[in-house]
């Protein structure tokens, strides 16, 4: 493998990088307002059905793995249901895997063979794809991989992943890893000329030496900018999942990523840098234990869960973006429709607890959370409290209208006698019934005077 060495114009480059706050902001403002998005993990790997790391995992040779190649033909691929299954679950945004570490892509690459076209299915499904979620009124975003086990100019032998990492009859002597570069930059291009204005490109990933510069970087953001002027980009350039890249050291490098990417698992506490200002940041979640379909993962996190979830990524200053896996036809999982289905319920009721909001700068209640837009205040409620609902972290005088979200209903302030020990605090008379009227998230909004 031929090793990234930096020069001295290229440290001066990176020196002379001015990071423009405002121009960050102004291309971040859907994605904070949009708060929950779908991501979509497809390709050659929905046909063995045992993740999308198949290849990897087994240690597959490419002559072996290229089966699926030749048997791929999702008869049922139809983007518009894919992106009305996100629309009505509430997804603002939809990000499809464009090409993954297999190194096959659902796009037509002028730079390879192994691309859908070749195929038994002969299209180009990210150009479908896109016009489909365009259609829905969605944003676009295509993941692609800084990764390639295909390309014989990547590190085969000892890299970290590659397939072939433990085989040594795939050593690295004659492999140029600059072309392999070169290959890559031009497959990006593609991507950002084709296929219209993308909103979001999700790359992935970085690890040990493989990581900044070593993918010549800031050329490649570059690049991105000018054909792509108002796209965020994630921070996987020069982390992955774990690390939160240069933004969060208070001086980002030319090829800061817009957003951190935690995966599986929400940040305890959100993210910030080092000066204590929040970052932006998304939280990439399965709804089972795979990204890719596989057949026999029946572990399918419960809708009652990631509306949850989802409500405590907001909490926090932070997106969720929810995985499905389609299957070698072309299907969402009828576990993942059904899932979908059930927030998407939860969501055309209380969706205003999740657009546009974030931190309410108000101590988590026992009993929920807290979300806020400007003056109203979401009180996220999991369980009901014996006697009045108290809301802690506001003042009586500060409130203007307390309603339940779902249907607009007035909740009075309560006046009992029970809480005459805590005068501070105001308490919402919720009814005589204990059992809260949406027994997974009942959303109180509060609105503040202003």
């Amino acid at each position: 493998m031929n090793c990234y060495r930096e020069n001295s114009c290229e440290r001066e480059d990176r020196k002379m990088y001015q990071f423009n706050r405002e121009e960050y902001e102004k291309r971040m403002q859907w994605f904070v307002n949009a708060r929950f998005g779908m991501f979509i993990h497809w390709g050659l790997y929905a046909i063995p059905a045992r993740g999308e790391w198949v290849r990897s995992f087994e240690e597959i040779p490419k002559e072996d793995y290229m089966k699926y190649f030749d048997e791929f033909d999702p008869v049922d691929y139809d983007p518009k249901k894919w992106a009305k299954a996100a629309k009505e679950a509430g997804m603002q945004y939809v990000v499809l895997t464009a090409k993954h570490h297999d190194g096959f892509c659902l796009f037509d690459s002028k730079y390879t063979d192994f691309k859908s076209t070749n195929t038994k299915c002969g299209r180009d499904l990210v150009a479908e794809f896109v016009e489909a979620v365009r259609g829905e009124g969605l944003k676009v975003g295509l993941y692609f991989t800084l990764l390639d086990w295909y390309h014989d100019d990547y590190p085969h032998y000892g890299d970290r992943n590659h397939p072939m990492r433990n085989n040594p009859a795939y050593k690295n002597d004659n492999r140029d890893f600059s072309r392999y570069v070169d290959y890559m930059h031009n497959q990006i291009r593609e991507i950002c000329t084709n296929y219209g204005k993308l909103d979001l490109l999700w790359f992935d990933f970085s690890y040990d030496d493989l990581n900044g510069e070593a993918w010549r970087a800031t050329d490649l953001v570059n690049m991105v900018r000018e054909l792509q002027p108002g796209v965020i980009i994630d921070n996987r350039l020069e982390a992955s999942g774990v690390g939160y890249g240069s933004m969060a050291t208070g001086n980002p490098k030319p090829y800061h990523g817009d957003f951190v990417t935690p995966e599986q698992i929400i940040p305890p506490e959100g993210i910030k840098d080092v000066n204590g200002n929040d970052l932006y940041w998304e939280s990439c979640v399965t709804m089972n234990g795979n990204w890719g379909y596989h057949a026999t993962d029946n572990f399918w996190k419960p809708s009652q869960m990631l509306i949850k979830k989802l409500v405590e990524c907001v909490s926090k200053g932070g997106n969720l973006i929810l995985n499905v896996g389609p299957d070698a036809k072309g299907n969402i999982p009828d576990a993942s429709q059904k899932i979908l289905s059930e927030i998407g319920t939860w969501m055309k009721k209380n969706k205003n607890s999740i657009y546009g909001c974030g931190k309410a700068g108000i101590p988590k209640p026992d009993n929920g959370r807290l979300t806020r837009n400007g003056n109203k205040l979401y009180y996220h409620l999991y369980e009901n409290t014996i006697g009045p609902m108290p809301l802690i972290g506001i003042k009586k005088d500060q409130v203007k209208s307390i309603r339940y979200l779902a249907t607009g209903a007035e909740v009075p302030i309560s006046t009992s006698w029970v809480h005459t020990d805590y005068p501070d605090i105001v308490f919402a008379d919720l009814g005589p019934n204990p059992i809260l009227p949406d027994g997974v998230d009942t959303v109180l909004e509060v609105t503040l005077k202003d």
